[in-house]
């Protein structure tokens, strides 16, 4: 069975899980270590190229991924069209996550007051252009 590695910056949610299981058949979640997801999580702003920053991240991801495992990547545009290319070009499966958005309005002392809640709706696959 697949292994799902997850290059994001939160926890998966139960939702998540539960349709990486039923849906994709994902018997174990792999996040990052800890120094990885530091940067992972923190993609420099002013950085030319980042090639060699994500280089310790493709490198996990050599050693420890297999043809057809997942890898969930979501995060800095750059990064993540860098990752989801290299993941391409390893034969893992990237994908992300949709969801759906739910906005509610609450008038509270002449104020408005928006809470946004976000809902797991399926995992989508990255594919070539």
């Amino acid at each position: 069975m697949p292994k799902m590695f997850l290059l994001f910056s939160h926890k998966l949610t139960d939702d998540q899980i539960n349709d990486a299981r039923k849906n994709l058949k994902v018997d174990e979640f792999i996040y990052l270590p800890k120094e990885l997801q530091e940067l992972w999580s923190n993609i420099p702003p002013d950085v030319d190229d980042i090639d060699n920053y994500l280089k310790p991240i493709k490198e996990f991801l050599e050693k420890h991924a297999k043809p057809n495992d997942y890898v969930l990547i979501q995060g800095d545009f750059g990064a993540t069209y860098k990752m989801v290319n290299f993941a391409i070009d390893k034969n893992l499966i990237p994908i992300y996550s949709t969801t759906k958005r739910i906005a509610k309005d609450i008038y509270k002392d002449g104020k408005i007051i928006t809470i946004r809640k976000f809902k797991h709706c399926r995992f989508r696959k990255y594919n070539p252009y």
